[in-house]
């Protein structure tokens, strides 16, 4: 359906071609540029190998694992589902151009879509209040000299957009009542607890400093709260598990680091938000946290499509190590080079900034992390004593087993070398001991080669080879798309429409509508006012179908003819089944009046 316009044609054409697709593609994907196109892993799919494909010239992307494609306009559609008004408003303001973004279909949203707006929507009254109390209250006092105390300034305060939470017991369940929303959805927001008496609600967060939580486009979609007294309650206190937010999913600022991380070429990821705030005392921007959680693939997918360098820093304590090894070798596993940032004295960032400075930490933590191998080596050292000769050689074969498949022939000679300096034992002994694990761990990887697959990788379905009948419908929509005149004579020459399969019908008739409107070939365009993400795969894929131009109504012609042999050869085959059926029934009238329909069939059939 070609939905109603809103916004003018000039105004969409003025935002695309001022838009470098490039530049605005590696805010959300990492970009590496090979001959004349840019590469990066598809954030539509997962993969390991890049195969998402972005064209300067052609200020277009194109996916050959998945298919997905188009221009900067539906690429934003796409990768933050919002509709084509908002994804222009969107790219416009980033150009400094206006647009009003109303909105512009007659097509009711879905119901899931329809609840997550209005969550959102509670998150974003709730948001703004909290932050009011904070900044401009007699209320808030309190906690905004706590928050100055422990080195919080106005500015940092109004970029990450921290409030306070009153400590009555409903100040926010009737604001949002005010605002026309239920105490039921409410609760499902996660923000007030329904009581059990059924007698109304309370407010989830009281008596808090609390922290928004944004979804990868800048959303509220939670909360972080803080005590800022020696109450007898948790310190912190998070949103639960919601319809909008995920705590294995979500990496705290990423919103706001994409830009930064695409400028540094690596991410640092921390353990937990106010790492982040804390770390921006020091310019570093390129930052992003977990929830408190482990690392998922969730998370990781996400870091990969931005950059293949992350520095993790986590806390300096026992359990802040362990959650580096966590990471780190995660991360590793997964293709990433992966750094260390390792704090002393078991402090964590906030400790450390506040003790040495902003430029120390920025200078001598996060700007000389360790390297994955030296980590490790620090990592088996730690609660050993060499003079134990058990506890010797545990830290020997837990080096190797990092050294044996992730080092390079350099990299396995420096830290042999290093541990028998450690041990006082020989070089000869340790890599002896190495060409033994290293021999185990080549038999072990052979035996499971063939039945080895990456859990992503099986994920991603096998794309069916194309057989005549799509590779005739593929160009002849090529064709449609890059001359209207081919389009209008087709229609006009059929009679039925040209196309078998339901998608490829699905985009033909769509663009009949387009054709009756603009009267001539912009497959862009076209590509823009398509709402199902599927079948602008089918257009970009067609769009970049080679066509024959020397050859075009022979090309024309061919496609023609095989979508009508296929449609006869499936009409011959269902009447063949129709046809035992009768004979099984003994209804032998139709079997024989199916029959002489089946000769006439092969007739047509061999006069195409």
């Amino acid at each position: 359906m070609v939905r109603e316009l809103r916004i003018a044609e000039e105004t969409i054409e003025e935002i695309r071609s001022k838009t470098d697709i490039v530049e605005f593609i590696s805010e959300y994907v990492s970009l590496t540029k090979r001959g004349r196109n840019w590469f990066g892993l598809c954030p539509f799919h997962g993969e390991n190998t890049p195969s998402f494909s972005v064209s300067e010239d052609k200020q277009i992307f194109h996916c050959f694992g998945c298919g997905a494609g188009g221009n900067a306009i539906t690429f934003l559609m796409d990768i933050e589902n919002i509709p084509f008004v908002e994804a222009v408003a969107k790219i416009g303001e980033r150009i400094g151009i206006h647009v009003d973004a109303a909105p512009q279909s007659h097509e009711e949203s879905t119901p899931a879509s329809k609840e997550a707006d209005r969550l959102i929507e509670m998150h974003k009254i709730a948001s703004n209040f909290y932050h009011h109390l904070l900044l401009n209250t007699v209320e808030g006092e309190n906690a905004l000299s706590y928050l100055k105390k422990r080195g919080f300034s106005r500015d940092l305060i109004e970029k990450y957009g921290i409030g306070w939470s009153l400590p009555n017991w409903d100040s926010l369940s009737l604001l949002l009542q005010r605002n026309g929303f239920g105490l039921e959805e409410a609760e499902k927001a996660g923000l007030v607890i329904l009581r059990e008496n059924g007698d109304g609600a309370f407010d989830r967060f009281r008596g808090r400093v609390m922290f928004p939580l944004h979804d990868d486009h800048g959303k509220v979609i939670g909360f972080s709260g803080r005590i800022i007294d020696d109450q007898d309650e948790p310190k912190y206190l998070n949103s639960p598990e919601t319809p909008i937010f995920n705590k294995g999913k979500l990496l705290y600022n990423l919103h706001r680091a994409r830009v930064p991380i695409r400028k540094n070429g690596k991410i640092i990821l921390f353990e937990g938000f106010m790492d982040v705030i804390a770390a921006s005392k020091s310019g570093i921007e390129h930052a992003v946290a977990t929830m408190g959680t482990s690392l998922t693939p969730a998370h990781i997918g996400k870091i990969k499509r931005l950059a293949n360098h992350v520095v993790v820093s986590t806390d300096g304590d026992s359990a802040g190590w362990e959650a580096a090894k966590r990471y780190s070798e995660m991360l590793k596993n997964e293709g990433l080079q992966t750094d260390i940032a390792v704090l002393p004295e078991g402090l964590d960032p906030d400790e450390y900034i506040n003790k040495f400075g902003p430029e120390d930490f920025a200078e001598k933590i996060i700007g000389k992390p360790h390297s994955f191998l030296a980590f490790i080596m620090m990592y088996a050292r730690r609660n050993k004593n060499f003079k134990f000769e058990n506890d010797l050689l545990q830290y020997i074969h837990e080096v190797l087993e990092h050294l044996v498949g992730q080092s390079s022939p350099v990299e396995r000679d420096l830290y042999i070398r290093q541990l028998s300096e450690e041990t006082k034992i020989s070089e000869e002994a340790i890599l002896q001991q190495f060409r033994k694990m290293e021999g185990k761990i080549a038999k072990l990887s052979k035996k499971e080669e063939n039945s080895r697959q990456s859990p992503i990788q099986a994920k991603i379905e096998k794309k069916r080879p194309l057989n005549k009948v799509d590779r005739a419908e593929r160009i002849l929509l090529a064709h449609m798309l890059h001359n209207v005149e081919i389009f209008d004579r087709i229609s006009e020459e059929s009679e039925q429409p040209p196309f078998f399969h339901d998608p490829f019908l699905a985009v033909y008739f769509r663009l009949a509508g387009f054709y009756e409107e603009y009267e001539k070939a912009d497959f862009q365009r076209f590509l823009e006012m398509l709402e199902d993400s599927s079948l602008r795969k089918i257009v970009m894929e067609a769009s970049m179908t080679e066509r024959d131009p020397d050859h075009t109504e022979e090309e024309i012609t061919d496609c023609l003819r095989q979508i009508k042999k296929y449609r006869i050869e499936l009409s011959i085959s269902e009447k063949l089944q129709e046809s035992k059926e009768a004979e099984k029934l003994h209804d032998h009238a139709k079997a024989l009046e199916l029959a002489r329909e089946i000769i006439n069939l092969r007739k047509s059939l061999s006069a195409v």
